[in-house]
């Protein structure tokens, strides 16, 4: 089974992020979008799950996976390679960066904040870029 947790890694907002101050993903469809679900399960929980634990969870909400089901269905979903939260909307379109920390546990840091520059700055973490939206 593969992994998408990082641990001691901060994960900045994309180069070509829109926007300068984090935005929360506000509902719109019928569905929560992605960024909608990821922001809230992260937000709700900082530093209790692991990046594998809320793509997990998202991809188990949106396709209505029971509970009795899941541990079968996240055997199954990490057979194959996942991307990571590097894909992620919340870091490439809404802004907000991702702080794993030692043991895998995520949290949301909005950019421009203190937090995030200060863990901009800190070399004791992991440093990268969510991916661009835009191919160079």
């Amino acid at each position: 089974m593969g992994t998408t947790n990082y641990e001691s890694t901060f994960i900045e907002v994309a180069a070509d992020c829109p926007v300068d101050e984090a935005q929360v993903p506000q509902p719109g469809a019928k569905t929560p979008s992605v960024a909608e679900l990821q922001h809230r399960i992260i937000a709700e929980h900082p530093y209790d799950f692991t990046s594998d634990d809320v793509l997990f969870e998202v991809y188990a909400i949106r396709n209505a996976i029971p509970a009795s089901e899941r541990a079968g269905a996240r055997a199954a979903f990490f057979a194959k390679s996942q991307a990571c939260l590097r894909a992620s909307p919340l870091g490439k379109r809404y802004g907000w960066g991702v702080h794993s920390d030692a043991d895998g546990r995520v949290a949301l840091v909005p950019v421009g904040s203190d937090r995030y520059r200060e863990l901009a700055e800190d070399s004791s973490v992991k440093h990268l870029r969510a991916m661009r939206s835009k191919r160079v």
